[in-house]
């Protein structure tokens, strides 16, 4: 008897672990709904033909999602655009508005992503960690992220160095070594995206959605105005800038679902 409870508690455990999403950043003081702002940050990573792993959306669902955004009076904003009406910088985002952005720099951002985005006309941001960029296999070039913001619809911004698990560095090493690991992941990451492309990197996405009030500390610090994690759910009027919620998009995440997920349109056409 005394066996089957402890199985019973161990899957209770496994089941907690696998439905909740490996962030620290803590429950936000959310802000009720008044009307003022109430954004969809979808978040996507890889794209193909086929469902590769749990986070490739298909590029014929992607197409779907943008069909659907644009047949049924949604505006893809610049997510700047949202982040300035958080640092009070800007007006509210118009009703029915919602941001695309895409983490890691996968070289389907390039070839799956781009000619879509180019032919709707819609603007992105890419969250990358410059490690990987021009070195490993799967990933883009620099030349390639350079294609892409002269287009004027990618803007790039930081997803730390080399896209460490802050959670797990922290329990590996010493007080100081792991302030100076974070300071480093921050700043290198800016330093190189700016030098590499040029122009504003100001805003940060978690690696696994992690945060705590240290590592929103030492982002500030680092000149980030902005930081996301992956919280499903929409951006609110009262939600803290450091830790904006996201939607990490999965291939389910289409048709009725997709709907559902964005709400009541804004606009019914034909």
């Amino acid at each position: 008897m005394r066996f089957f409870l402890k199985c019973l508690v161990f899957v209770a455990v496994l089941l907690v672990f696998f439905r909740t999403p490996p962030a620290e950043c803590g429950p936000q003081q959310r802000a009720s709904y008044q009307g003022e702002v109430h954004v969809p940050i979808l978040l996507y990573h890889r794209f193909g033909p086929v469902v590769s792993d749990s986070m490739t959306v298909t590029t014929a669902v992607f197409r779907s999602h943008l069909d659907y955004l644009r047949a049924n009076g949604f505006t893809v904003i610049p997510l700047r655009q949202l982040v300035d009406y958080y640092l009070k910088k800007g007006p509210p985002p118009p009703a029915g508005s919602v941001v695309i952005v895409a983490d890691d720099g996968h070289k389907s951002v390039y070839t799956e992503m781009l000619p879509l985005v180019k032919k709707y006309r819609v603007p992105v941001t890419l969250f990358i960690y410059p490690s990987a960029i021009s070195n490993a296999p799967y990933a883009m070039t620099w030349a390639e992220l350079r294609e892409m913001r002269k287009t004027g619809l990618f803007d790039v911004q930081s997803h730390t160095f080399w896209h460490p698990n802050f959670r797990k560095e922290k329990n590996r090493l010493t007080s100081a070594e792991y302030e100076r690991f974070a300071v480093m992941q921050l700043r290198k990451s800016k330093d190189r995206l700016e030098k590499e492309l040029g122009g504003r990197i100001d805003m940060l996405a978690w690696p696994f959605g992690i945060c705590d009030g240290e590592l929103i500390s030492r982002a500030a610090d680092a000149g980030y105005i902005s930081a996301f994690t992956i919280e499903r759910r929409h951006a609110a009027g009262g939600d803290d800038v450091m830790k904006l919620p996201r939607y990490l998009m999965r291939n389910a995440d289409r048709g009725k679902a997709f709907e559902t997920l964005l709400g009541r349109p804004p606009v019914r056409k034909g």
